[in-house]
């Protein structure tokens, strides 16, 4: 099968999870800034997550880009895929809304957790229907970065219920991580 259709479903999926984390920013009633500092904790984790939506499209660009060809397989693991990462606004609003309260920033470290696994679970399969001599494979290599991420991620959600802070500094750690532009594909290609 041809991969067109699985990028084009998968860029409009994630669209529209940015837009409905964006409309869940609630407007003030009052038209003073000082209304506006009562909704940090909403405005923090819609960063948070829209840089994390925004790392995860562009990941799943750069593999899509060194692929030629997709199965059934990699269909499901894209599914997937998509499935926790429709997950993220319901997650960030919880978490927002409670003021980084510890159950929803544990739940909101799970979404991660199980969107860093769900996106290996892609990677494999790919590499799985391309062989362990394809480009995308070299290029991954031993996907280092995906593995620390799945341990920051594990560590985070049991710090949630005695430091909330601690767990938002390995979210941020993990995002910033990722924010690093990652050369392997295009050096690949190159």
């Amino acid at each position: 099968m041809k991969k067109g259709r699985i990028e084009a479903f998968s860029d409009g999926v994630i669209a529209i999870i940015i837009t409905i984390m964006v409309l869940e920013l609630k407007v003030p009633h009052a038209a003073e800034f000082k209304n506006l500092l009562a909704l940090w904790p909403v405005f923090l984790s819609y960063i948070l997550s829209f840089i994390y939506v925004g790392i995860y499209w562009n990941n799943h660009h750069h593999l899509f880009v060194v692929v030629d060809r997709i199965n059934g397989r990699v269909l499901w693991a894209n599914m997937h895929l998509l499935f926790w990462l429709s997950m993220v606004p319901f997650a960030t609003a919880w978490m927002g809304e409670n003021h980084f309260a510890p159950a929803p920033v544990a739940l909101y470290g799970f979404v991660l957790l199980m969107n860093g696994i769900a996106y290996s679970i892609l990677t494999r399969s790919l590499i799985k229907h391309h062989g362990n001599d394809s480009v995308l494979a070299k290029a991954v290599g031993s996907g280092f970065k995906g593995t620390l991420s799945v341990a920051s991620y594990a560590l985070a959600i049991g710090c949630s219920f005695f430091s909330v802070w601690i767990s938002g500094a390995f979210y941020v750690f993990v995002a910033l991580m990722w924010l690093i532009p990652d050369k392997r594909i295009e050096k690949t290609l190159e």
